[in-house]
């Protein structure tokens, strides 16, 4: 009889669970909220304001208890009504968390990383973990218990205030069983990745499981930079006992990434042409609720940088599919553990969190005073994005012959990427673009919906010291477009990877 059971008992087992289902079972706890309320309840003042430098305490909560829900929203890091100069970026404001009178957090990351979105820039993320509406209402839901105490902080590490930041952080005060794990996510990157190493995104020690990445890389080569595998190293193990097939399958894509928000995987910045140009900038991120990665003693987890590279890397001029890179690689990991997390990974300030410069730089104002026009006006636009003291700004109605060119000075003979640094917005053209008679672009079109600067990958060449000239002929416009005009931040000689000899031998664990 117990033999015959067995089948119906193992389906009621396996049978998927109603999500809903602790919505019909009553329980101890007692609901609470800590908010930035507490500044000034009676009034709509009821925000907080960071200084640069300064840390703030969200709250401070005994327990035991439960966190279930964290809001946050602070304004745009341009210029607007809360703030003339403009205020701190997401990868600017470190996010901490200490639990049960830890001296090390158990959470410290950048909020903007934290939230899954990379770059200081604000995206819209919509997971079933993390939601960010229209970049500006970070939510997340990770449960986060502890048993005495937590303490949430937020850094402001600008040189700009943090305005008018507002947060509610939802608990239940509830009993916890003694083997309740702590939430855990850490911050981590290299720029570049290490020769010969695969990037390490965790390195764990203790028993839990493993809940979750999120991974920016900015690439420092043109083609597809994603061919990496994902590697688990579970307990000590030499030869990871889970590996994937490649960095966009880790992320639960195929083919190549896209732009998407799904509830447990997502890439929510996606650098041009699918990455496929010098420096394009990836974010993307894989909740493992529903297949969390188990491990008694530790986790090691690790993704190789390897990808196509250009024949002009590689000693034999040949293109390659499935070779080391060296990107700008930045993650955070999350998992739950027994016991107090082992810090892997030390964070660095802000300003070096940002992939460093790899451009010689010509602004917008010098190209203005080189300037010579054909049926139009230029002038230099201040203002946020545009680098410098502004970009070029060229206005014209479209008739006749227009164009704007200008001319620059190369001091070194370097081979390096030519990138123009244009404006797309609604009212913008489509221009011919030369280089000292070549034909780089040969329809351009520079109309968007929205306003934002992008960087247009023009090929990389050796110039000549000396001057060189740099044409921008209108052609037409986009139908939807309502204008001609032209915007150039500036003119950006980028940096090349250079070729490197081949390896005798794999180094790290691959």
């Amino acid at each position: 009889m117990i033999h015959a059971l067995l089948p119906l008992l193992a389906a009621l087992l396996l049978a998927p669970q109603d999500p809903l289902d602790h919505l019909t079972r009553l329980g101890e706890g007692r609901s609470r909220r800590a908010s930035s309320c507490a500044a000034d309840p009676e009034s709509n003042y009821d925000n907080l304001r960071v200084p640069p430098g300064a840390t703030h305490t969200l709250a401070e909560i005994a327990g035991p208890a439960v966190v279930r829900h964290i809001w946050l929203t602070f304004p745009e890091a341009s210029p607007n009504w809360l703030a003339k100069e403009g205020g701190a970026r997401p990868d600017e404001i470190v996010l901490r968390a200490y639990f049960d009178g830890a001296e090390a957090p158990a959470i410290e990351a950048p909020v903007g990383d934290f939230f899954a979105c990379g770059f200081g820039v604000r995206r819209e993320v919509r997971s079933a973990l993390v939601m960010v509406e229209d970049g500006d209402s970070y939510n997340c839901f990770w449960p986060m218990p502890f048993f005495s105490s937590a303490r949430f902080t937020l850094t402001n590490e600008s040189a700009l205030p943090l305005n008018s930041t507002y947060f509610h952080i939802d608990y239940e005060e509830r009993p916890l069983p003694p083997d309740t794990p702590y939430f855990c996510a850490q911050y981590r990157q290299d720029f570049p990745a290490k020769h010969g190493q695969d990037y390490l995104i965790a390195d764990i020690q203790g028993r839990g499981h493993y809940v979750g990445t999120v991974l920016s890389v900015r690439t420092r080569s043109p083609f597809w930079f994603g061919e990496g595998d994902d590697r688990f190293y579970v307990d000590g193990e030499e030869k990871p006992s889970l590996q994937g097939t490649g960095t966009e399958d880790y992320f639960l894509s195929a083919w190549g990434l896209r732009d998407n928000s799904f509830p447990y995987s997502g890439t929510v910045v996606l650098g041009g042409d699918d990455c496929q140009v010098l420096g394009a900038r990836i974010t993307s991120y894989r909740w493992h609720v529903l297949d969390p990665v188990r491990f008694q003693k530790s986790l090691r987890v690790e993704i190789e940088h390897k990808g196509w590279v250009p024949g002009d890397e590689k000693p034999n001029g040949e293109i390659h599919g499935h070779t080391e890179r060296f990107d700008d690689f930045a993650s955070v990991a999350f998992w739950y553990q027994l016991g107090q997390p082992k810090r892997f990974a030390v964070l660095p300030p802000a300003a070096e969190r940002v992939p460093p410069s790899l451009d010689v730089v010509i602004e917008g104002e010098r190209l203005l005073g080189r300037a010579v026009l054909a049926g139009g006006s230029a002038s230099l636009q201040e203002g946020y994005p545009w680098t410098g003291a502004g970009q070029v700004f060229f206005q014209s109605d479209g008739q006749g012959d227009v164009s704007l060119e200008t001319t620059f000075a190369i001091e070194k003979q370097e081979y390096r990427a030519f990138i123009l640094a244009l404006t797309r917005s609604y009212d913008y053209g489509i221009y011919e673009v030369q280089l000292d008679g070549e034909t780089l672009q040969p329809a351009l079109d520079l109309f968007a919906d929205d306003t934002a600067l992008e960087e247009v990958d023009c090929g990389s060449r050796s110039l000549a010291p000396g001057e060189h000239a740099l044409r921008f002929r209108l052609t037409g416009k986009n139908p939807r477009s309502q204008g001609h005009f032209l915007g150039l931040d500036s003119v950006r000689l980028r940096e090349r990877t250079r070729a490197r000899p081949p390896r005798g031998g794999r180094g790290g664990h691959g």
